[in-house]
Parts: structure tokens; C-alpha cells; sequence
């Protein structure tokens, strides 16, 4: 079996939840025995010494990355990804690209085909999910790929025991902000509706307080162990009846890390139909998938007592695989011989 091989960045501030994902997987990558070819983790700092180091921990990779080695590549990487793939191949070496985002879906920054050219460069892509990968196949796609499903999510905290009985209640964790989740002021009016927020309610919001529980920011490990409400709600935009935007487009094709944090939580997840995780909640029994949040307040009373537990067990079991690594694990198994 080839060496599993990764390159360590240098990070913004350790608590951001941007940071998480990368991290974690580069802590699972040196659980399995993979060596870092940059340079040491780090973490803060001016962005200017930042871009240096980073830079720098290139360079290591261009001389330490040798012949048998597979490196993991968390995309997208700001610079350098198609020479990272150029330099591992002229010495022996495969490139398998992880991807976290697409940058032609999230911000429009690349064009498609820009995309499809740079993930060719690598020898093995692994998708966010079915849906991503199958529309990478679509447009153009030619290296070998397979797709995760949930983001893993590293951490001792576990739910602790509370009741959880009718009417069902509502978290949303996030950006709250107009721009990515004004629909929340339109779904406090839902009727049966009751909805906790977890994080900084902006001004422009603030006659949310009226309806809605606002909990404001608390750290990953206590809203795992201690987070309000019986399910949690993946959505973007400005409308009930679908996601709207570029992050609600996104969502058609992108893994949400927020799910993850949700089911950590002991939380079933909501999510929209014509979402990528519509498939993977309703397969896994782990929430519900809907068409629209009108009417959620009937669409969640309609949710038994016995379907809810059914629900909760199947979200402590893959929770359990997401604080152990274990869908990287699987989805470098399947790819990495």
C-alpha cells in the first residue's frame, strides 16, 4: 500500500469553525500513519506571515514528497494545486484532491471548466458527496473518484441525556445575517414553529428576539453536549419554499459541515429535498427531507414519539462514525490501494 502523505497549513484563529474541517481531517490523515510533507500546524498570525509560511511549507512538500507516496490534498488549495500534482507525479507519487469546496459552485470565482482542469491534474478525487461527484462525472470528470457523504467531526463532547418530547422544536446554528439566512424571519411566523438560534443576532434582526429563543455563540464542545431543540435546520436564502442564492444553489451539491455539528448534537436534521443531503438523511433515517419550510410546524407534528427515538438512534450511530474518522477512513480505502 502506498504512504499516505498530507500537507499542514497554517490556520486562522484554533476555535474558528472554518478551520474545523481541515484540521480534524488532518488529525485523522496522522491517526492512520500519514507524514506531513509542509511544514508544522499553525495557527494565528498576520495573514501576510501566514501566506509566507504556507508558501514555505510548498517548497518542503516540492522536496520531501518522493516515489510511492500518496498525497492528500484538501481542495480547494489557494495556490499551487496543479504544480502540488506536477511535481508528485514527476517523482512517483499520487495526488488524491478531497474536496471541501468547489469554487465554480460556491463563490464563482473559477469558471467550470477551470475546475474540472485542476482536479484532472490529481490522480483520485474524492467528492463531498454522491451528488457533487456525479456532476463532476457530468462535466467532465476523468480521474478515478468516489464520494463521502457527512463531513467527520473530531471531539470528546458528547450529548447529554435530556427529554425531548412534543411539539418539536427548531435549531439553526450559523451566520445569521439577511444575506444568507433571512428566511428565519419568515419562518418565526410559521405556525407550531419554535425556533432556537445559536449565534450573534445582527440589528437588522433583532425583532427576532420576540419570536425565537436566541441562544447567541457558545463553543463547538457545549452546543454538543447542551444544545436546545429536537431538530436541527440546514438551509440558505431568503424563501421558505426552496433555497435561494448562491448558497442555497450550493447546497444542491455541497456537504454542509454545520450537519455534522448538528448530529454530534444528538439533533435529526432538516433539509431540503432538492438538497445533495436529502439523499443521505432519508438513506441513513437520520431526519427529514422537505419541499418547502411552509407548513413545517404540521409537516413536524405529524413526526411520532416512536419515529422520533427511531431517529435519535440512528443519529447516535453515525455520530459515533463522525467523532471517530471514520468516513475518511472508508472513502481512502476504497481509492488508495
Amino acid at each position: 500500500m502506498k504512504r499516505l502523505c498530507y500537507v499542514s497549513r497554517c490556520y486562522g484563529a484554533k476555535e474558528s469553525a472554518g478551520r474545523k474541517a481541515k484540521t480534524d481531517y488532518e488529525d485523522i490523515l496522522a491517526s492512520m500513519g500519514a507524514r506531513n510533507l509542509g511544514l508544522g500546524r499553525r495557527y494565528g498570525g498576520s495573514k501576510v506571515r501566514a501566506f509566507l509560511r504556507n508558501l514555505a511549507g510548498v517548497g518542503a512538500y516540492f522536496f520531501r514528497v518522493r516515489r510511492g507516496d500518496c498525497v492528500v490534498l484538501q481542495y480547494p488549495v489557494k495556490k499551487y494545486f496543479r504544480l502540488m500534482c506536477f511535481i508528485a507525479r514527476m517523482r512517483g507519487a499520487d495526488t488524491v484532491a478531497f474536496i471541501h469546496d468547489l469554487g465554480s459552485w460556491r463563490r464563482k470565482r473559477i469558471s467550470e471548466a477551470t475546475e474540472l482542469r485542476r482536479l484532472n491534474s490529481s490522480d483520485a478525487v474524492i467528492a463531498a458527496n454522491e451528488a457533487m461527484e456525479q456532476w463532476l462525472v457530468g462535466h467532465g470528470l476523468t480521474v478515478h473518484h468516489t464520494a463521502m457523504g457527512l463531513h467527520d467531526y473530531l471531539g470528546e463532547g458528547r450529548p447529554r441525556n435530556r427529554a425531548h418530547n412534543r411539539p418539536w422544536s427548531v435549531t439553526y446554528a450559523g451566520s445569521l445575517n439577511l444575506r444568507k439566512s433571512s428566511f428565519l424571519e419568515k419562518l418565526q411566523r410559521e405556525p407550531g414553529v419554535n425556533l432556537f438560534l445559536y449565534g450573534n443576532l445582527p440589528p437588522e434582526m433583532a425583532e427576532m428576539a420576540e419570536d425565537a429563543t436566541v441562544c447567541g455563540n457558545v463553543a463547538p464542545e457545549e452546543f454538543i453536549e447542551n444544545a436546545r431543540g429536537d431538530f436541527g435546520l440546514v438551509w440558505d436564502g431568503a424563501q421558505l419554499d426552496a433555497c435561494t442564492g448562491p448558497m442555497g444553489e450550493y447546497l444542491r451539491v455541497n456537504t454542509p459541515h454545520k450537519c455534522s455539528f448538528y448530529l454530534r448534537a444528538g439533533l435529526p436534521l432538516i433539509v431540503w429535498s432538492r438538497s445533495a443531503m436529502a439523499a443521505e438523511v432519508t438513506h441513513l433515517g437520520i431526519g427529514i427531507a422537505v419541499d418547502t419550510l411552509e407548513g413545517l410546524g404540521k409537516r413536524l407534528d405529524a413526526v411520532s414519539n416512536a419515529e422520533y427515538e427511531t431517529m435519535s438512534r440512528a443519529v447516535a450511530s453515525v455520530a459515533e462514525d463522525l467523532a471517530a474518522g471514520r468516513q475518511l477512513r472508508r472513502a481512502l480505502g476504497s481509492i488508495v490501494r
